[in-house]
């Protein structure tokens, strides 16, 4: 089948082919590491992390992923004033916040993470070369900065169907040195207030490069002239996806050819952002909530659909993933679970991953799975489970939430299966012991059972094909409750 993918420059869904036969390469906007990640900034990075793997495992293309870090920017100058350290100790801290993130969610490392001060010389040359071909200026006053004409070039626009006149005036840089208000700033000279060790020199002043310049050298570094994609938030398409679209193609390169944007996260509709004090940062979120659940969550919805948060929506993320988890282990109580071809793949799931990343019609089908998996247990079919079994993991795996994968520690070390295989033959006793008890019609003695089984944490549902178990999900407070017996062990050495 053939992947479709809605181009934001083209308003439309378009057949996805690569330029090279076999390969992709994506470029996708990174933080400005400012401050430390809330959910609303790794949204992005889960959603394009899905459309890779799919690219990998859905049509088996060999990916160059590069996905950048902006650590010099007018807002990193500003909050390390406000914090009172040098700027590039602030963004090195929330760079490390990032990235510890971005791992704790199962996103796959990017190929190349370039830092935007690492390549002050790329920016330097496509400086001088739109320089030359008339479509930037250096500042008549001497101040330093480098800007795009914005006129000279008839396309500027395009990206987001607007017309110049109808733009709002460039605010990234003092306008007195602008032949036109809404160009905007390739390189920033320095101000007096400004730190020496955020300047760099050129040909036509110290400073710091432009927002826009940094994305377009840095995707040129490392991906070349022309690459498949590039990605970002949506709130990214204006200014700052049109500005580097202009200034590369100005600049002779081909850039992206194909433009996908992801929605935000909003909380009472409006979108996520510490100046509305509605942030929700990934390292609090993750002390309450299981990292596979956060993933399920800004997986679940489709990439260019709003996701809203409310206190309740982690809760319906946490059962999703609690029935996967659930059939999985009862799964592999009755035997080992395959790995599944690609090409074996549900076909209603790679219909809708097909269909620009359907996630929700995607996650629709792996919960039938578990469900028609569930069913073929009861009813002692353990073939069909098993097979039901593989296709969830397989499924799950694409999407980044699988259970047994390794990174979030389910079933990934042969202790691991060992540990399992020993804890279901002591539950099965157990199990054993109390339907012969219920069968004498010793019910207290079942009860009493099922209670121990209980407050250790086992859940047994019983079926008519028999009593089965599977481990609950402890609560935080359970998680970070002092085990009782090394309570008791710390009483006796106090005393002691």
């Amino acid at each position: 089948m053939t992947l479709r993918l809605f181009d934001t420059a083209t308003r439309e869904l378009r057949d996805f082919t690569p330029r090279e036969t076999g390969k992709v390469g994506m470029y996708i906007c990174g933080l400005t590491t400012q401050g430390a990640p809330h959910i609303g900034h790794i949204r992005f990075a889960v959603a394009f992390d899905v459309l890779r793997r799919w690219l990998e495992t859905g049509h088996g293309y060999d990916v160059t992923l590069v996905r950048n870090v902006t650590d010099i920017d007018d807002k990193v100058l500003r909050k390390a004033v406000e914090a009172g350290e040098d700027w590039f100790a602030l963004t090195y801290r929330n760079e490390r916040l990032t990235a510890q993130a971005l791992d704790a969610l199962g996103v796959e490392p990017a190929t190349y993470e370039p830092r935007a001060t690492g390549h002050v010389p790329d920016m330097i040359t496509l400086m001088e070369t739109l320089i030359e071909k008339g479509h930037a200026y250096a500042a008549p006053d001497g101040s330093g900065d480098v800007y795009f004409d914005v006129r000279s070039w008839p396309e500027y626009g395009s990206l987001t169907g607007q017309s110049i006149d109808d733009m709002a005036n460039a605010d990234d840089a003092d306008p007195r040195g602008k032949r036109d208000p809404r160009d905007f700033a390739l390189w920033k000279g320095r101000k007096s207030d400004e730190p020496e060790s955020a300047s760099w020199p050129t040909p036509f002043g110290t400073g710091r490069p432009g927002w826009h310049l940094e994305c377009s050298a840095m995707a040129r570094r490392w991906l070349g002239d022309e690459f498949d994609i590039h990605g970002g938030g949506i709130d990214l398409r204006f200014p700052h996806h049109e500005n580097e679209l202009a200034q590369s193609r100005a600049a002779g390169l081909g850039f992206a050819r194909y433009w996908l944007h992801n929605a935000w996260v909003t909380v009472k509709g409006q979108k996520m952002g510490k100046s509305l004090g509605n942030a929700l940062e990934v390292r609090h979120l993750l002390e309450e909530t299981r990292p596979i659940v956060l993933r399920y969550y800004l997986t679940a919805a489709h990439y260019r659909s709003m996701i809203e948060y409310h206190p309740g929506s982690l809760d319906e993320a946490s059962a999703a993933v609690d029935r996967i988890e659930g059939f999985l282990e009862r799964a592999s109580r009755r035997g080992p679970i395959e790995p599944l071809a690609t090409a074996a793949l549900p076909e209603a799931f790679v219909a809708s991953m097909d269909d620009d990343l359907g996630v929700s019609g995607a996650l629709a089908v792996v919960h039938d799975t578990v469900r028609a998996g569930n069913s073929a247990l009861d009813e002692d079919d353990d073939e069909a489970a098993l097979a039901a079994a593989a296709a969830v993991v397989a499924m799950t795996d694409v999407l980044g939430v699988n259970p047994l994968a390794a990174h979030w520690g389910s079933g990934s070390s042969r202790q691991d299966a060992a540990a399992e295989l020993a804890l279901d033959a002591l539950v099965r006793a157990q199990l054993d012991a109390r339907q012969v008890a219920r069968q004498e019609r010793d019910f207290e003695r079942a009860d009493e059972i099922r209670d121990q089984l209980t407050a250790v944490g086992i859940e047994i549902t019983d079926t008519p094909s028999g009593a089965q178990w599977s481990l609950a999900r402890p609560t935080r407070a359970a998680a970070d409750a002092p085990d009782s017996t090394n309570a008791a062990l710390g009483a006796e050495k106090a005393q002691g």
